[in-house]
């Protein structure tokens, strides 16, 4: 046989091998690839898994132990979403290198913390050793919808710099918890008529007397503690706010008991 003929062939068989290759990469990344998804979105599944599953094994009794196994799953989850606040919606993954014992691989995440919606990403590194796997996180991103909230710019700088997603999801949970108890107190005040229909969050309230802009709690203190270091972010504004109304009102309490006495001589 012609060695061109040969050479044909060998060509051909590179050309199979490394599209075999470029297959097998995209099928680990696609293995590698995690995606979270929101309650609705994991009952959704969990009712298709289940009527797929009970489809193709009717007449042989429901999978008791996986059925348990996906209800605590869910309560877990349910839980962990009540107690922190924090939903995340979206989530992936993807492996960047991979030699001998040394794995990098970088994760995008997505969710909301009560009102304040979040996304982040950054680079997870683990080293197995013979023993165990050490993980450190690197270039950590954070972006967060802070609107009126710009306050936090410096504890988002603070997180990137450290990399510790541990302190950041901590105090963001305490911060938004204390947000939310903000706004439900100025809601509160708006249903008792105490401030006007049309004021909001952030501006003046003139017919008190006084010019106050809400610019964090109402309890005024949000603490965060870093490396046995303790900071404290303070709201005069928010603090000045209802300390005046509450003696404008023990004001007006007296008076009123005073024209009382009055009337009664």
């Amino acid at each position: 046989m012609d060695n061109s003929v040969y050479q044909v062939y060998e060509d051909e068989i590179q050309l199979l091998e490394e599209e075999i290759k470029l297959l097998s990469d995209k099928y680990e990344d696609i293995q590698q690839e995690s995606t979270f998804f929101s309650d609705e979105e994991v009952l959704m599944s969990v009712k298709l898994f289940q009527r797929e599953f009970l489809a193709e094994h009717k007449g042989h009794g429901p999978p008791l132990d996986l059925k348990a196994e996906l209800e605590s799953l869910q309560r877990d989850l349910s839980f962990l979403v009540k107690f922190t606040g924090i939903q995340i919606t979206s989530h992936s993954k993807k492996t960047l290198e991979k030699t001998g014992n040394r794995t990098v691989q970088k994760h995008r995440l997505s969710g909301n913390c009560q009102s304040l919606p979040f996304s982040l990403e950054f680079q997870l590194l683990e080293v197995q050793n013979k023993e165990n796997v050490s993980a450190a996180i690197t270039d950590l991103s954070i972006a967060i919808e802070s609107g009126q909230h710009s306050e936090l710019s410096k504890f988002v700088s603070r997180a990137e710099e450290n990399g510790n997603l541990l302190m950041f999801f901590r105090n963001l949970s305490s911060y938004a918890e204390w947000c939310e108890h903000r706004r439900c107190t100025f809601l509160h005040f708006k249903e008792k008529r105490i401030l006007p229909q049309d004021a909001c969050v952030q501006g003046a309230v003139p017919w008190l007397g006084i010019h106050v802009i809400f610019t964090m709690l109402l309890l005024g203190l949000l603490y965060v503690e870093e490396n046995k270091n303790i900071s404290a972010f303070f709201c005069g504004g928010a603090r000045q706010l209802f300390i005046t109304i509450k003696f404008h009102f023990e004001d007006q309490q007296q008076q009123k008991k005073k024209w009382q006495k009055e009337k009664l001589k």
